[in-house]
């Protein structure tokens, strides 16, 4: 699924308070930042990994996946970031390595844009990871890093939270925490380590609001969890509330029945995620009006003086049926 989101910076780090800023930038668009979330399913080239468990995605796997799919996968992917007003950060799960961002970034017509992509290999046994695209005129990246949450000790292996530092062109700090959560076919298992993984990126985020107290800490992912289940009530901290103890806010919470970010046995659901944690100078609302889950919804800009807005949609690319990198 694909969650564009619109955050307004209220002031510049260092300068207190401001006045709201103007809705058009030089670039004669909102001055707002916008931030996407979007599995993409299955980013995988057509060639054979030794190391990955890959086998199903090479010409001769179970869905004879060929470069003619690939490429079609991409552009799809590049028809949809265009259709969703070219955000400025994107973060991508399910995407096997460097390679196929290159391909996305630089052979479809994305290029003109000036997307640029982070990229780390993590553990993970099938050989996915996420990874950021951001456009290099409206986001600076100046630090990144994989966190490690992969238990060698139980020889459980997943997918790193992606951290990723920059600023925005009129000297905002945003941090991005990117994360894609064990499935749910792991059993009890893997809900203990989703406790976990949840517990370790409320520290992480804690601790980056302590050290940039006016910057946008936001954290996205396919969490494979609901709002109700022990990994986000509880490793999160959230028990119930939009907003924890420590005041991270988790933008999905009480949405309505009708939206979702997955369906299973014919019900929404949203196991995708949303968590926000700045002080007052960034403004940032819940939607006021939804979007049904039986259909997408484009992403509406608003002038900065109103807030940030939220829309969701159900992903509407689906795979067939079936390191470190900088740019």
């Amino acid at each position: 699924m694909i969650y564009p989101l619109l955050f307004a910076p209220l002031a510049v780090a260092g300068q207190g308070p401001a006045a709201p800023p103007s809705t058009e930038s030089t670039l004669g668009r909102p001055s707002l930042f916008t931030a996407a979330w979007w599995n993409v399913e299955n980013l995988f080239d057509t060639r054979d990994d030794p190391h990955t468990a890959d086998d199903d995605f090479t010409p001769r796997g179970d869905y004879h996946w060929t470069r003619r799919k690939l490429t079609d996968k991409i552009n799809g992917l590049y028809k949809t970031l265009l259709q969703m007003e070219l955000p400025d950060v994107v973060g991508l799960a399910e995407v096997e390595n460097a390679w196929v961002l290159k391909e996305l970034c630089n052979a479809t017509p994305l290029r003109q844009y000036g997307y640029r992509y982070v990229h780390y290999d993590s553990p993970d046994r099938r050989g996915i990871d996420v990874a950021l695209l951001y456009r290099r005129d409206r986001f600076r990246v100046f630090f990144s890093k994989p966190i490690r949450v992969s238990d060698s000790t139980t020889g459980f292996y997943t997918r790193d939270i992606l951290q990723v530092e920059g600023t925005t062109p009129e000297g905002d700090t945003v941090v991005l925490f990117l994360n894609h959560w064990p499935s749910k076919r792991g059993g009890e298992e893997a809900d203990r380590h989703r406790l976990r993984i949840a517990q370790k990126l409320r520290s992480q985020m804690l601790r980056l609001h302590k050290r940039y107290p006016q910057a946008a800490v936001i954290a996205m992912g396919d969490m494979n969890s609901t709002a109700d289940e022990p990994a986000i009530a509880h490793g999160m901290g959230f028990r119930g509330d939009t907003v924890s103890p420590d005041g991270i806010r988790n933008l999905d919470y009480r949405l309505p029945d009708d939206w979702g970010s997955h369906k299973f046995q014919g019900e929404w659901r949203y196991i995708d995620a949303v968590f926000f944690l700045s002080d007052d100078s960034w403004n940032v609302r819940k939607p006021k009006s939804a979007a049904p889950a039986s259909g997408p919804s484009a992403p509406t800009r608003v002038p900065a003086t109103k807030a940030a807005s939220a829309t969701t949609c159900p992903c509407c690319l689906k795979s067939p049926e079936i390191k470190t990198n900088h740019l």
